[in-house]
């Protein structure tokens, strides 16, 4: 055992799998397990057992545990986080229930919207006001929220949301409202939409605070397990949350902002794609992360995954933006959809193949796990198209079985169109390739990209799988397959700084442009978020970014722009006024001259400073040669043919490496299908690099 803990633990809880990635000695030892719904600390302790022992070490000697989770997220989408009450303005009840009063489908006569997290019986308003300064028009009526006390108990309410009109400029009313509460509820946890998300617009605020208070006790009570269970094992090492915009921080600051970690294992596989693009020196790349739930898709410029500040949750309308519970937290953006290897197939009334968003999840599983479930998964129709060695999958942790597959197929999909298991098989994989392919082509459309000179980075257990097919969908012509991929996001998290993101509101005009006050501003929001980063960084370097969210006066969306570092002053404004020309430009093709321009509000990140990129392992002109293992049948989706592919083991690959398609590449948690009309070459780092001939 070495005399200081060195290993590097991450742990990312997906809605299938529970992946593990253990860093320690130069390498890299992975673990992938079943998750465990009713009580997810128990998978993350079972693939601990495994990743240590594999890796030859005690617990003990982990240094840090990073970690990121879907709890927060399937809380909310399935509607069991605490009873929460929401404390608000009297006259704004009803705010979460009207929202914008924008319909996300003008044409649906019937329209369903969805139901907020707090029904209005427990929205609870109180007699207060403050005006768009700050100033105080009514004083908090402190008598009428003592009288609420009462009603909580009664109620059983488990959590409350302050949110106050005007209170992101001046938080007295919220922060005394939670004084009221503590001293007759101690135990009760309390979100201020002051702290939560001070910002202007009152429904994405007091929606945003809502889901906080809705998945605190929930997440804290698991995050005090996990970390009892780790103690309880011998890992007395320090645990970090991924944050949503990618960055790490504390358990104290996840148990007071939850709602920060909703999309905290996506963000870890952005990480990961970003870090692999600027190792191989790619400027422009597209992530495409597959997992057992859902697929996500991310776009990288620079190294650098592009990230937003608003994130719907829980939609009611199939990939209807604007049908969902608005949240409003930085987070990198990406378009996320219910394509998995658990997204369950059926045939819609039309008669047309329909995949997910639906998923078997971990229990019961795809029909080929052989725990019970019935119905068809994507998982079962790559097993019969011959992609997948039923004994080697999951790393042998699982035999897949063929014949209950074929059986579920037969039932929901190709019995009902008249087709063989096996071609109804096929038809799934399409569709779910299109479904993804179409969700990555309006994602770029709506972020003024394209994909022409990308290339694509597939990781997680689905993405090396389905790779190929998407990015000729796409129009790609260079695919890459890092090592590791099947546990992308959890490597990601290593990879990760720890850092944290203010935002804030003040309301300006370049015509009266008041530097003193922005200046002043920005620097509480530094010296706030470096206090997190502060809790958690150890004393490493940290480096800082600061973004105006501004418009032309009229309009009603928003775009980030760079400001300058330091103190800033009128001489500043022509500068940044530039820059936000430009970005208006590439978004919407020219800017409007002669109109002034608005600034809604601020964000400062402040983050540890990455580690540069290594070199690699192995000159890429190596000549290795790759020795197939064996052949397996395997059904192509573009011709429908049925022909032997070579299987190759991709640890078995040396740097240099070269093989042609069709081929498979298996590993213990995925397998890189190389298409026909695709070559595959591995270079000095150990990845797979896919390229299509012509392209």
């Amino acid at each position: 055992m070495s005399d200081a803990p060195s290993a590097r633990l991450a742990v990312d809880i997906g809605g299938t799998f529970t992946d593990l990635a253990l860093e320690h000695g130069g390498r890299m030892h992975t673990a992938k397990v079943l998750t465990t719904p009713a009580a997810p600390e128990q998978a993350v302790l079972a693939g601990l057992g495994l990743v240590l022992a594999e890796a030859g070490i005690a617990p003990a000697e982990v240094a840090i545990v990073v970690h990121g989770t879907t709890l927060a997220t399937n809380a909310i989408i399935e509607r069991k986080g605490a009873r929460t009450a929401l404390i608000t303005t009297e006259g704004f009840r009803d705010v979460l229930a009207m929202g914008n009063e924008s319909r996300y489908d003008q044409y649906d006569l019937n329209i369903v919207l969805p139901e907020p997290l707090v029904p209005r019986h427990l929205r609870l308003p109180v007699p207060e006001r403050l005006d768009n300064e700050g100033r105080v028009l009514r004083p908090l009526d402190e008598a009428a929220v003592r009288a609420l006390i009462q009603v909580l108990r009664d109620e059983a309410v488990e959590a409350v949301a302050v949110g106050f009109l005007h209170a992101f400029v001046n938080p007295a009313h919220e922060r005394r409202v939670r004084e009221i509460l503590a001293e007759a509820l101690p135990e009760l946890p309390v979100s201020l939409s002051c702290e939560v998300s001070p910002e202007m617009r009152e429904w994405e605020r007091f929606s945003t605070t809502a889901a906080n208070a809705y998945v605190q006790p929930l997440m804290a009570r698991y995050l005090r397990r996990l970390e009892a269970g780790l103690a309880a094992r011998g890992v007395g090492a320090p645990l970090f949350l991924m944050l949503s915009g990618g960055g790490l921080t504390t358990v104290e600051t996840a148990c007071r902002f939850p709602i920060r970690l909703v999309e905290s294992g996506p963000a870890g596989g952005a990480i990961f794609a970003a870090g692999i693009a600027r190792a191989c020196g790619l400027d422009q790349v597209v992530s495409f992360d597959m997992g057992g739930t859902t697929a996500k898709i991310c776009l990288i410029d620079g190294g650098t995954a592009q990230t937003a500040r608003s994130f719907e949750i829980a939609r009611v309308g199939r990939f209807k933006k604007g049908s969902g519970l608005p949240l409003r937290i930085p987070v990198i953006e990406m378009v996320e959809i219910g394509a998995g290897g658990g997204s369950l197939a059926q045939v819609d009334a039309l008669g047309r193949i329909a995949v997910g968003p639906e998923s078997a999840g971990a229990d019961p599983g795809p029909a080929c796990y052989g725990h019970g479930g019935t119905r068809p998964a994507v998982t079962d129709a790559n097993l019969l198209l011959g992609r997948y060695d039923p004994a080697r999958f999951a790393g042998g942790s699982m035999t897949l079985d063929p014949a209950a597959a074929r059986a579920a197929m037969a039932e929901a999909v190709a019995g009902k169109l008249g087709l063989s298991p096996e071609l109804g098989a096929l038809g799934v994989i399409e569709m779910v390739d299109e479904n993804m392919a179409n969700a990555a082509r309006v994602h770029a459309i709506e972020s003024g990209k394209t994909f022409a000179g990308r290339a694509l980075i597939a990781f997680g257990g689905g993405g090396p799988v389905h790779a190929c097919r998407v990015a000729e969908k796409l129009g790609v012509a260079h695919v890459l397959i890092p090592r590791g991929a099947g546990v992308g996001s959890a490597i990601g998290f290593l990879r990760a700084p720890v850092s944290f993101e203010v935002v804030r509101s003040l309301y300006q005009r370049f015509s009266s442009f008041d530097a003193a006050a922005v200046t002043a501003l920005l620097a509480e929001m530094e010296a706030e978020a470096g206090a997190v980063v502060a809790s958690g960084s150890f004393g490493a370097a940290t480096t800082g970014r600061r973004l105006a969210f501004m418009r032309y006066v009229g309009q009603g969306h928003e775009i980030p722009v760079p400001l300058p570092a330091g103190p800033l002053s009128a001489a500043d404004v022509p500068a940044i006024r530039a820059a936000y020309d430009r970005e208006y430009a590439r978004f919407y093709d020219r800017p409007v001259p002669g109109s002034d321009v608005e600034i809604m509000s601020y964000a400062v990140l402040v983050t540890t400073v990455a580690a540069p990129p290594a070199a690699p392992e192995a000159a890429e002109a190596l000549d290795a040669t790759a020795h197939p293992v064996g052949t397996n049948a395997v059904r192509d989706t573009v011709t429908g043919e049925v022909t032997p592919w070579e299987v190759y083991d991709r640890a078995a690959l040396a740097p240099g490496a070269r093989l042609a398609g069709p081929a498979i590449v298996a590993e213990d948690e995925t397998s890189t299908l190389v298409g026909l009309g695709w070559t595959a070459s591995v270079d000095g780092f150990g990845y797979l690099h896919l390229r299509r001939a012509g392209g």
